[in-house]
């Protein structure tokens, strides 16, 4: 069963050339993957996560509100008795930040120079241990 990806730009970023092409490189390595398109609110990504039944929710955060909303969004989703679906952030992400996310529930960061096939390995192991749905 190939797992399912949503790739989200939540709040008012409106730049989505990496999402596009972090979405591009995780399809054409097997995912199946929901695009959301730009300036999304935490309860939508929620619900269309939800919806789609995806195992992971890809955050691409560029506006610098990458902390409040990666925490908002796994706050999101363990409410809605999602927690099993794995947040990951990617964007503009200071190293110093890197573990703040982790702490508020990410379980990867990919900053703006992370390579591809690094990306895709990393979303491969975490969606290797998901239970199928």
């Amino acid at each position: 069963m190939t797992a399912r990806i949503l790739v989200a730009k939540p709040g008012l970023d409106g730049h989505d050339r990496g999402a596009k092409i972090v979405a591009r490189a995780l399809r054409d390595a097997g995912f199946e993957v929901i695009y959301t398109g730009i300036r999304q609110k935490v309860e939508d990504i929620v619900s269309i996560a939800l919806q789609e039944d995806v195992a992971v929710v890809g955050l691409s955060i560029l506006s610098g509100a990458h902390v409040a909303l990666t925490t908002r969004t796994v706050e999101a989703l363990r409410e809605a008795d999602a927690g099993d679906i794995a947040v990951i952030v990617g964007g503009t992400i200071p190293q110093a930040d890197v573990p703040k996310l982790l702490e508020a529930g990410a379980a990867a960061v990919f900053p703006t120079s992370t390579p591809l096939d690094v990306l895709v390995t990393g979303v491969r192991k975490l969606t290797e241990n998901a239970a199928p749905a």
